[in-house]
């Protein structure tokens, strides 16, 4: 039975998931979460997640929220991109909360206010304020990917894939490749995977 993953094709958050699925070779498939008119709220995705955020995966009877823990169970079903050492395990760790904490939350909601608000509703301050915190956080990644083809060890782990999680979208949240030659090679990297996807070709989007 195909592992299904509840998410939506915007959220950064699920392509985590997605992506470190579909690179995994596990058999999956997305079920669409209709996040934008709060199908996250119904009382039958709460039975799922509490939380009430995306993704959830679902594989037998194993239910898991946040991505990064679903990526965790994903390295330890296939052994694949968890790091090759305890010492690459606790790296990968350390960058995956480093992005929850500080990129992704920053772009997010970034890319949130910039995007999906109607424009009249858009915090003026509150975008110029985040800017400079996601500015920030790209300098430290671009900084530790110097000399580097991979964040952790010689290959691709989820500790990229994390990282990674809004970094290919094409809405503007003030994110320019050509700012950050690291990361922009780094992206490049790992869309030249084997079945590495685009999020909006890896998961189902809003209708309109």
């Amino acid at each position: 039975m195909a592992i299904e993953l509840h998410c939506f094709g915007e959220s950064g958050h699920s392509y985590k998931a997605a992506l470190t699925l579909e690179l995994s070779g596990l058999e999956w498939k997305p079920v669409f979460l209709d996040f934008f008119h709060g199908a996250n709220r119904s009382d039958e995705y709460r039975a799922m997640n509490v939380m009430a955020e995306a993704p959830v995966m679902v594989d037998g009877d194993v239910t898991l929220s946040q991505s990064g823990v679903i990526q965790h169970y994903i390295v330890e079903k296939t052994g694949k991109m968890g790091g090759k050492t305890k010492e690459e395990e606790r790296e990968i760790l350390r960058w995956i909360l480093w992005d929850n904490h500080k990129l992704s939350s920053q772009a997010g909601m970034q890319r949130f206010l910039m995007n999906f608000l109607p424009e009249e509703k858009r915090p003026a301050e509150v975008i110029a304020f985040n800017a400079g915190r996601l500015k920030a956080a790209l300098q430290t990644l671009n900084t530790a990917l110097e000399g580097r083809a991979w964040l952790v060890g010689d290959d691709v782990t989820i500790a990229d894939l994390t990282c990674c999680g809004y970094l290919y979208y094409p809405e503007p949240f003030g994110f320019d490749r050509a700012d950050y030659p690291n990361i922009d090679a780094w992206l490049t990297r790992m869309s030249d995977l084997p079945n590495w996807q685009h999020p909006y070709d890896l998961m189902p989007r809003k209708a309109g």
